[in-house]
Parts: structure tokens; C-alpha cells; sequence
């Protein structure tokens, strides 16, 4: 995927261990701040993690967030494939059949 355009470094928390886990994934930028991805089926750890615990790092470039995972449904999700499709070309096949997610930045705690 890195190949085919910028990615997004997004960590999770593991279901099972609790602890972080990181991985690089397709996305498409929002007009408000938000990202959108997409899981390619139901088994991706990613999105079964972010189903179990919504909150979540995201990392593109020299932006780094916190941010809440919302899951997408519906026209939402049809829309969030078909950005990520026309972003990096990838089959219609090989994308949607999973769950999709808003990653909504949320504000830094003060100190």
C-alpha cells in the first residue's frame, strides 16, 4: 500500500493483549479534520480492535491526533469507499466488504 500513496499510521489497542498495535493503512482526508478508512473484510485486526475500543492514534506525515473511531454505515460507508477507492485505484472488489470508520480527532487533555 505504501506505494500507492500516503498512508496513515493508525494504533490501536489489541482486544485480546491490551496492548498497542500499529499499522499502515489507505485513507482519505475530511474537509473537517477527520479520516476515513476502510477495512478489506470482517476479520482485519485493525478494525476489530477499533469496534472493541474506539479510541485510537492516528499519525499522516507530521500530523499526529488522538482521535475516535466511528463506525460508518449505509450511504456513510458507501461514500468512505468510494473515496478511498478513487484516492488509490484499488478494485471495488478488494475494498468494502469490511467495516469503515470516521476517525474524529479529539482534543488534547490540559495538563
Amino acid at each position: 500500500m505504501a506505494g500507492q500513496g500516503r498512508v496513515v499510521w493508525l494504533t490501536t489497542r489489541g482486544r485480546r493483549t491490551g496492548r498497542p498495535r500499529s499499522v499502515a493503512i489507505g485513507f482519505a482526508d475530511e474537509p473537517d479534520g477527520s479520516v476515513l478508512v476502510a477495512a478489506n473484510d470482517d476479520s482485519t485486526a485493525w478494525a476489530r480492535n477499533l469496534l472493541e475500543e474506539p479510541s485510537c492514534r492516528v499519525d499522516i506525515g507530521g500530523r499526529h491526533f488522538r482521535a475516535i473511531a466511528e463506525p460508518l454505515e449505509g450511504p456513510d460507508h458507501n461514500r468512505a469507499i468510494a473515496a478511498l477507492i478513487l484516492r488509490y485505484g484499488t478494485p471495488a472488489e478488494k475494498l468494502g466488504h469490511g467495516p469503515s470508520f470516521r476517525l474524529r480527532p479529539v482534543p488534547d487533555e490540559p495538563n
